[in-house]
C-alpha cells in the first residue's frame, strides 16, 4: 500500500510538471530508487543537463546502500542469476523485508527474496503509472502523502524488534541516528550516522550478547 501511495504522489507530481505518463512509468522501472527520481523531475526541468552533477548527485542520496547492501552479502550467496537482479532491486522496503521475514518452511529463500523484490517494483511502477494517467483528470494537494512511507518503516521496526532476541543492534541504530540527528541536523546526519552504526557493529560482532534467564 505504501508503495502504492508513494507511487502515485510520484505520478501526479510528473504530470503536474507536464510530462507524460511515460516518464513516472519508464524511470519507476529502471531507475527504481524513489528518492532520486523524484530528484530528477528537478534535474529534468534544468535549462541545461549536467551529467556530472546527476551523477554526484545520484551517489550522495543513494550512498546509504554501500552500508546496507554489505549487511545482504551473505544473504545474497548462491543465487546465481537472481543475484544482479536482487542487488538492483534493493531497496529500503525490500532490505526490511529481508530482515524481518523468514521464508515459510519448503519455501526456497532465493525464489522468496526474488519473488519479493519483483513484487515490490511491480507495486512502485504501477502505482507511479496509476498516477501519471490519472494526472491527467484530477489534480488535488499530495502534502503529506510521503508519511505512509514513514509508517511502514515504523512498523517494519515494531516486528523486527519483537522478533530479535538481541535489541543491541536496533538500539545502536536508534542511538547513533539520534546524536547525529541533533549534532548534524536533518540535512547532513544520514551519511555520519550510517558510518557510526556500522562501526559499532563491527565492535558488537566481537561482544556476544548475555543469555537472559526467564
Amino acid at each position: 500500500m505504501a508503495f502504492l501511495f508513494l507511487g502515485m504522489s510520484y505520478g501526479f507530481l510528473m504530470r503536474s510538471q507536464g510530462f507524460s505518463f511515460l516518464y513516472p512509468m519508464l524511470m519507476s522501472l529502471f531507475i527504481f530508487a524513489g528518492s532520486m527520481e523524484f530528484v530528477t523531475a528537478n534535474l529534468l526541468l534544468l535549462p541545461t543537463f549536467q551529467p556530472l552533477h546527476a551523477f554526484l548527485l545520484a551517489l550522495m542520496v543513494n550512498a546509504r546502500h554501500l552500508f546496507y547492501g554489505l549487511t545482504v552479502l551473505e544473504k545474497f550467496q548462491g543465487m546465481g542469476w537472481k543475484k544482479p537482479y536482487l542487488i538492483f532491486g534493493l531497496c529500503d522496503e525490500t532490505f526490511s523485508i529481508h530482515c524481518a521475514v523468514d521464508p515459510p518452511e519448503g519455501i526456497d529463500r532465493g525464489w522468496f527474496m526474488f519473488f519479493t523484490t519483483v513484487l515490490n517494483q511491480l507495486y512502485w511502477v504501477a502505482g507511479a503509472t496509476l498516477g501519471g494517467l490519472l494526472g491527467y483528470v484530477i489534480r488535488f494537494d499530495t502534502t503529506g502523502i510521503e508519511f505512509v512511507m514513514t509508517a511502514l518503516f515504523v512498523v517494519l521496526f515494531l516486528e523486527q524488534w519483537d522478533q530479535a532476541k538481541d535489541h543491541r543492534p536496533a538500539l545502536v541504530g536508534l542511538g547513533c541516528s539520534l546524536v547525529c540527528l541533533l549534532v548534524l541536523g536533518s540535512e547532513q546526519f544520514l551519511l555520519p550516522a550510517m558510518a557510526l552504526i556500522l562501526a559499532c557493529f563491527f565492535v558488537l560482532r566481537r561482544i556476544p550478547p548475555k543469555e537472559v534467564t526467564p
